[in-house]
């Protein structure tokens, strides 16, 4: 089941409301069309978020957290929404975006307010958004993939790395003297017994990670599953607990120590992030600008990057 950014703002409006048809009427669908919102994003998370009650929708402590993660990801949407439809009668010009979420949380969403023109942020499938900027529908994506539509160039700008991250206060002395002494088995043990962080969508990341470096895939329950690597980063900050997760996405905690890099592997696991867009634009200025954020946000590029983008 792939998720759908609308549930989260179905979800937050009924909890906001308390019933169904206050959602419906202020979202202006179907009352049914909210339940169906609602019981995929149940469906999605593996849990109910509402106990239904003959006068209100009476949210589950599970729910309580989830609106905590979600509320300020939301907000930034419906204001990057209004902006768009701003767009008439202010004369600016306006540039769709397809990236995923914690691409747009951690680098583009910050500078939103400061932009001069307006912005529509789309968020999905990599190949989605491919076939999306080929039919003119996004004007940029952000992608680790690259695809082969003819119409389009992708121009690399930066490295991820698939790392083991611990929270700042995290003491991981005992993990890194097993590394040290080569003492992999007894390491793998170590991290099995602490505390975990991952996402429904994320697990991937740790299979790959633990099949390459520990030669078996791992045989445990993280012990948070939370919506997505945003609040992976902001529930270990200055705190403790282990994840794996792009560094791209947290190079500012790592940074200020409020997350430390625990290990990088013995194979390191690495992504090109390439910017995609079509060889024909009216947006080139608009483009260029959205491009050097992500710049700046990026400054360290790897060698081979670079020489990626003086071919190109």
């Amino acid at each position: 089941m792939l998720l759908n950014m609308e549930w989260f703002r179905t979800f937050k409006t009924i909890y906001e409301t308390g019933s169904l048809t206050g959602a419906a009427q202020q979202l202006y669908v179907s009352q049914p069309g909210v339940s169906l919102h609602l019981n995929s994003l149940e469906a999605y998370v593996g849990y109910k978020l509402f106990d239904r009650t003959a006068r209100k929708m009476v949210p589950t402590e599970r729910a309580k957290v989830l609106y905590n993660y979600i509320l300020e990801a939301v907000n930034k949407l419906e204001e990057a929404e209004q902006h768009f439809h701003k767009s008439a009668a202010s004369n600016k010009s306006t540039i769709s975006i397809g990236m995923c979420l914690e691409t747009f949380q951690f680098t583009l969403e910050q500078y939103i307010s400061s932009l001069p023109f307006n912005l529509n942020i789309k968020f999905g499938e990599y190949p989605e958004m491919q076939q999306d900027l080929d039919h003119g529908l996004l004007d940029l994506i952000v992608s680790p993939q690259k695809g082969n539509q003819p119409s389009i160039t992708y121009r690399p700008f930066a490295k991820e790395r698939i790392v083991l991250v611990a929270g700042g206060k995290q003491d991981t002395a005992a993990f890194s003297k097993l590394i040290r002494k080569g003492q992999y088995n007894e390491a793998e043990k170590w991290l099995k017994d602490q505390t975990w962080y991952t996402t429904a969508a994320d697990m991937e990341n740790m299979r790959k990670f633990w099949l390459c470096n520990f030669g078996k895939h791992p045989d445990f329950k993280p012990n948070y599953i939370v919506p997505n690597k945003c609040s992976i980063v902001r529930c270990m900050s200055d705190s403790k607990g282990f994840a794996i997760i792009p560094d791209f996405l947290c190079r500012q905690e790592l940074n200020n120590g409020k997350l430390k890099q625990v290990w990088e592997g013995n194979k390191v696991m690495e992504n090109t992030l390439y910017f995609g867009k079509r060889k024909k634009t009216m947006y080139s200025k608009e483009i260029e600008m959205i491009e050097n954020i992500f710049l700046e946000q990026a400054p360290g590029l790897a060698a081979d990057v670079e020489e990626e983008l003086v071919d190109a």
